[in-house]
């Protein structure tokens, strides 16, 4: 760590009170919470925070500027103890016996110059708390949520995603098994700077529409329309799926409404496998057709009855 003095920006025969206002005027520039998109400003903070511990500190204040510990609290001569970890007491081995003390308290509580810049007093390992020997464990930077607008045909093929984080870095996101919309992917440690490490990023996946095809579980629809001859006389006809147009057969005298499978060409499951998709056909009449109209009118067959008997109408 840099000399806490400068980190600061206090001179070394700085006051107490000027110290503390220091920091006081520092850590409300630079809290996390107040520079969410800025992962520069929570190392910052950290490092303010630990300048601060150690120079509230008395005791650690005055081995330091005897260089007796560096700005880490850690003792400068290989021989020293009592430093170690920035935590220990001046004196923590004493001649004539291996007396080790730690049993030191700093000089300025953190956790009072939060209660007043924040109103009110961060528990549970929170920042205020997270600096300095025997405080608990540093808090990591805080997560940052992003957005990932996919494909609909890459959530069902599961193709890698590219995504751009707020410091500029590319990652190929590889979606999971059973990718619906809302489904939450962590990255760790891409997240924010923190006195602990780095937080996450959490990337929600949103599966576009498309413009064909729809989803009903697993499975993919899909409502082809077919002519009148392809229906009547059967025929191969290319076909649309997530991974590509393949050929389906269209049975001879096929109807609108019939519907086809393709197996394996739906959204990937969770448990393994895939999906199918599920073709409608529909009969794609012409406009205007006036050879066809001749025929119909003309047609002896005309005359079928009700197809629409078993719907009671």
């Amino acid at each position: 760590m840099a000399d806490p003095y400068s980190t600061l920006g206090v001179p070394r025969g700085a006051s107490e009170a000027e110290i503390k206002k220091a920091y006081r005027k520092l850590a409300k520039e630079l809290h996390p919470d107040r520079n969410q998109d800025n992962p520069k400003a929570a190392e910052r903070f950290g490092q303010v925070a630990s300048a601060y511990d150690l120079l509230s500190d008395k005791d650690k204040r005055a081995r330091f500027d005897r260089g007796e510990i560096d700005a880490d609290g850690n003792p400068s001569s290989p021989f020293g103890f009592g430093g170690g970890g920035g935590g220990a007491r001046s004196g923590g081995f004493r001649p004539g016996g291996a007396q080790f003390d730690f049993g030191g308290e700093a000089g300025g509580d953190i956790g009072d110059i939060f209660e007043g810049l924040f109103g009110q007093r961060q528990q549970g390992g929170g920042f205020a708390s997270g600096f300095g020997f025997n405080r608990g464990p540093k808090p990591k930077g805080s997560n940052i949520a992003y957005r990932l607008q996919v494909p609909f045909t890459d959530a069902a093929a599961l193709k890698p995603q590219r995504i751009t984080l707020g410091d500029g870095a590319t990652i190929d996101l590889k979606l999971p098994a059973g990718v619906e919309n809302g489904t939450q992917m962590r990255l760790a440690g891409k997240g924010q700077a923190g006195p602990g490490g780095h937080g996450d990023a959490i990337v929600t996946i949103e599966i576009q529409p498309h413009r064909f095809f729809t989803r009903e579980g697993d499975d993919v629809r899909l409502d082809l329309p077919v002519t009148l001859a392809e229906a009547l006389l059967g025929a191969k006809v290319r076909t649309p799926t997530v991974d590509g147009a393949v050929n389906l057969t269209v049975a001879k005298g096929s109807n609108s409404g019939k519907v086809l499978r393709l197996k394996g060409k739906g959204f990937h499951k969770k448990g393994g496998g895939r999906g199918d998709q599920l073709v409608t056909l529909m009969i794609d009449l012409p406009a205007d057709d006036a050879a066809l109209t001749e025929f119909v009118e003309t047609w002896p067959g005309r005359d079928q009855g009700n197809p629409r008997t078993r719907l009671g109408v």
